[in-house]
């Protein structure tokens, strides 16, 4: 019997700056190895990716995400994260619009937001987004958020006004690794306090160590090194399920 083709849909932030408590924009997007990475996996493994950005915003990519200092100076790296970009550039350039696709997450066997600052000044307030998050959350179906991605949670709400992820097991970009790269004294606002506000269950890992936390259909990754431990594991929860 032929295999049902397999859908899944990212969710990228077409932010290109965060603003920043004193108002000044730091450059920002979409981290390389975060949407490379994952993307890679589930497109060895057969998954059809459709990238979307609220409002069809050609997402770009943390120009840091491609430096070898931010890479630990492996130049092949590099190399191969920029190679791949370049070899779905096309998606890249003309994403779907969030807006169409959130219509009907039913055809996803998973979604997927990679980090980056960049879900922090728009996805954290797009209540598309959030509207989606909360259907595919009460759906059972697979959703997973790596890093920043986590910011998108914010708006998410029942009709009553509470926050779907209340008392969700999950992770994030944390406090210790916004203060090792400089930006938490600059910061209007982090990330992992305002998940921890909005009642979240944070479970912080060592800084820069791939961590993945998984609390029923939802799978969330701390930092960059999550990246192909996130993929991994949708994977193998996706296969499980056929």
């Amino acid at each position: 019997m032929a295999k049902p083709p397999s859908y899944a849909l990212f969710v990228v932030s077409a932010a290109s700056y965060w603003t920043l408590k004193d108002g000044t924009r730091h450059p920002t997007g979409f981290w390389a190895e975060e949407l490379v990475v994952p993307h890679r996996i589930l497109s060895d493994a057969g998954y059809d990716i459709t990238i979307s950005t609220p409002g069809g915003v050609p997402p770009t990519a943390d120009r840091a995400s491609l430096m070898l200092e931010f890479n630990d100076g492996d130049k092949d790296k590099v190399d191969a994260l920029t190679d791949y970009l370049a070899s779905i550039g096309a998606p890249l350039e003309s994403p779907a619009r969030l807006e169409d696709v959130a219509a009907d997450e039913s055809i996803y066997d998973v979604i997927f937001y990679p980090g980056g600052h960049g879900p922090m000044e728009d996805l954290a307030v797009n209540e598309t987004s959030g509207d989606l998050l909360t259907r595919r959350l009460d759906s059972g179906r697979l959703l997973a958020l790596l890093c920043h991605a986590p910011a998108a949670l914010l708006p998410a709400k029942r009709p009553n006004g509470d926050w779907p992820f209340r008392g969700y097991l999950m992770t994030a970009f944390t406090n210790a690794e916004e203060e090792a790269v400089g930006l938490a004294s600059k910061a209007k606002w982090l990330l992992q306090d305002r998940l921890v506000e909005k009642g979240a269950d944070f479970d912080e890992g060592a800084p820069w160590l791939g961590h993945v936390v998984d609390d029923r259909n939802l799978h969330t990754g701390q930092n960059p090194a999550s990246s192909e431990l996130i993929a991994n594991k949708l994977v193998r929860v996706l296969e499980q399920s056929r």
